[in-house]
């Protein structure tokens, strides 16, 4: 495209609003790229518009080359195939409902797993159709309790999505290697450099993901990675896992096991851990935290655990209900659960920590006395305390379950055991790799892209089949593949500006190049038109200052913008123009008959570097 800016919609701003508070969504605002209507609601302007479909295009031509095949959802759902999935209920409230004139449950799409499965669903009869793969770039609307940072968590926003149905895990595994490698290329075209880390499912479910990471300070992720190059460990700290370390008491040994009893201590006023270390004069390590949790939405059926209860029914603001049953979770002290990884082993759409009313119904003592013999909820004990049924403390102490009282001498085994034993703590820098020992060190991070191994997930829930290859039905596995398109392009910004705004990456910049006339007038002008009628010839996408503005307003508005190369025509230069690329901290002169032919270099040899 070509333009001049007497035909183009230039809507700088000299300061950013107030609430913006990152640079991308500054930029985005002053440069004219987007503008806010709503709380977590952004409208692109013209000049956001074409580097969005930039990026989107980038996304389309690897997914195409891929083998990826595009299609379009409605963004509309019918809520009755949420019902089918199970995820009506469990999805909460990010998303939302709505009911149209005939009473009918409808969904704003947050995700396209329902929908792409009862589409393909309806034409799968065989085999031989197998792998399905499919994606699409399109609206998705999730309700951000706290919507942030412009585009980077906005309430609406556009999103590629991407799924396979495959025969087999061994074809699922091709899907997903395929999609592995097609993210790759497109982060490098944009300029990104990612880091790809081991990651939790969520409420997509599923066996296995990835996350595709870029490093930020603002980012809502920490990750957790190994600093042995040949090791490669990266992940996500809701996913992260780490070398098992020594139980210790306070002179550094390893304690015994012990054959005396369980030991009550009265310990009047003694609730936090630091109180406990100053009461019994003792390490951290030697105590086991215990924990109450709500647990909402779980998919397992805990009330054959001793003392366990029903699930409870509980009524949510909107009217809908949804399934509640607790658990008590024992730790070492010095470690803190991983909710993320609570919630995974009890495949529960969220946990929380309960209200103290909870505490005392399913542990008979308030805060700090909750204890792992007297719990009247399944145990859920972390690999710190137990693992394959073997103790990894001895001669602890605990909570009494009553109030104003601990225990000692606890031997775990012995005194209680495991309703389910998982690796539940939150792995932190300084922690040891698994895989070769090295020290972990941890950095924030946004997610980009994830992929997904769904497995039967949703082809169960959902009733899919096809005939095998032996005449019989079979359920398809899954794989789900997604990209924050609005989140990528604003970390794009992010890492690529100054002070003086955007510097964009020529495979997304908005106009490749810009010329910039000191006055549109006389030989100026003269000069100015003939470059941009040769880049135009050239296919060069290229932006023509010709606004009857100040210099200073040009060049601050162009470098605003982040145009990556500006050529300035002025008489004091002429038969000369200036010649800067925007990551340049000075100009050049070239003559002006030259000067489109270097241009188009310029960009080629940028284009070349991304492409490559």
């Amino acid at each position: 495209m070509v333009m001049k800016t007497s035909k183009f919609y230039i809507s700088t701003l000299r300061e950013a609003p107030s609430e913006a508070v990152i640079a991308s969504h500054k930029l985005m605002l002053r440069a004219g790229i987007t503008r806010k209507l709503g709380n977590g609601l952004y409208t692109y302007l013209p000049l956001g518009v074409r580097s969005l479909y930039k990026l989107e295009n980038i996304i389309r031509e690897e997914l195409d080359a891929s083998g990826a095949l595009e299609f379009k959802s409605t963004v509309i759902v019918p809520g009755e195939i949420w019902k089918e999935s199970g995820r009506w209920e469990t999805m909460g409230p990010q998303m939302l409902k709505a009911k149209n004139r005939g009473e009918q449950d409808m969904v704003v799409s947050p995700t396209a797993e329902e929908a792409y499965t009862a589409i393909v669903r309806d034409a799968l009869d065989s085999y031989k159709q197998l792998p399905v793969n499919f994606y699409q770039i399109n609206t998705k609307y999730r309700d951000e309790i706290r919507p942030r940072y412009g585009v980077m968590r906005g309430r609406e926003f556009i999103m590629m999505d991407a799924y396979t149905m495959n025969a087999d895990d061994a074809s699922l595994d091709e899907s997903y290697n395929e999609y592995e490698k097609a993210y790759f290329r497109i982060f490098k075209r944009l300029g990104i450099k990612i880091i790809p880390v081991r990651a939790d499912s969520g409420a997509m479910g599923g066996s296995g993901s990835e996350e595709f990471m870029v490093e930020s300070p603002i980012g809502d992720d920490t990750l957790i990675i190994c600093p042995n190059d040949k090791c490669g460990y990266a992940a996500n700290v809701e996913k992260a896992e780490c070398a098992p370390d020594q139980s210790i008491n306070k002179k550094g040994e390893k304690p015994a096991k012990t054959d005396l009893p369980v030991e009550d201590v009265a310990t009047p006023n003694v609730f936090s851990i630091e109180d406990m270390e100053k009461f019994f004069d003792e390490s951290p390590k030697m105590f086991i935290k215990a924990l109450i949790y709500r647990v909402i939405n779980s998919s397992l059926d805990m009330s054959d655990a001793t003392g366990a209860d029903k699930f409870k029914r509980v009524k949510d603001p909107a009217g809908d209900y949804y399934p509640v049953s607790y658990a008590c979770v024992l730790i070492r002290a010095d470690l803190d659960v991983n909710e993320a990884k609570l919630a995974a082993t009890l495949k529960a759409s969220e946990v929380v920590l309960a209200e103290d009313e909870e505490v005392l119904e399913y542990a008979g003592a308030p805060h700090g006395f909750v204890g792992p013999i007297t719990a009247k909820c399944p145990l859920i004990v972390d690999y710190s305390v137990v693992k394959d049924g073997e103790a990894q403390m001895h001669d602890a102490i605990a909570g009494a379950g009553k109030e104003g009282f601990h225990i000692k001498h606890v031997e775990p085994m012995r005194d209680f055991k495991p309703y389910i034993n998982a690796d539940l703590r939150t792995v932190k820098e300084g922690d040891k790799c698994a895989c070769c020992g090295g020290t972990f060190y941890q950095k924030k991070g946004n997610e980009l892209g994830h992929i997904f191994k769904l497995g039967h997930k949703y082809t169960k829930s959902m009733h899919v089949t096809f005939l095998g290859q032996n005449g019989k039905p079979q359920e398809p596995t899954m794989g789900c593949y997604g990209i924050g398109v609005d989140r990528t392009l604003a970390s794009i910004i992010e890492k690529n500006n100054d002070e003086k705004g955007i510097i964009w990456p020529m495979t997304v910049a908005p106009f490749q190049v810009c010329i910039v006339p000191i006055r549109y007038d006389g030989q100026m002008k003269e000069v100015a038109d003939n470059i941009y009628e040769q880049l135009k010839k050239s296919g060069i996408e290229v932006l023509l200052d010709d606004r009857n503005e100040r210099p200073g307003v040009k060049f601050a508005d162009m470098e605003l913008i982040g145009i990556p190369l500006r050529i300035t025509v002025g008489d004091k230069n002429l038969p000369n123009v200036e010649f800067k690329p925007r990551a340049a901290k000075e100009a050049t002169l070239v003559p002006a008959t030259e000067a489109a032919e270097k241009a188009v270099q310029f960009v080629k040899d940028e284009l070349a570097k991304l492409n490559a």
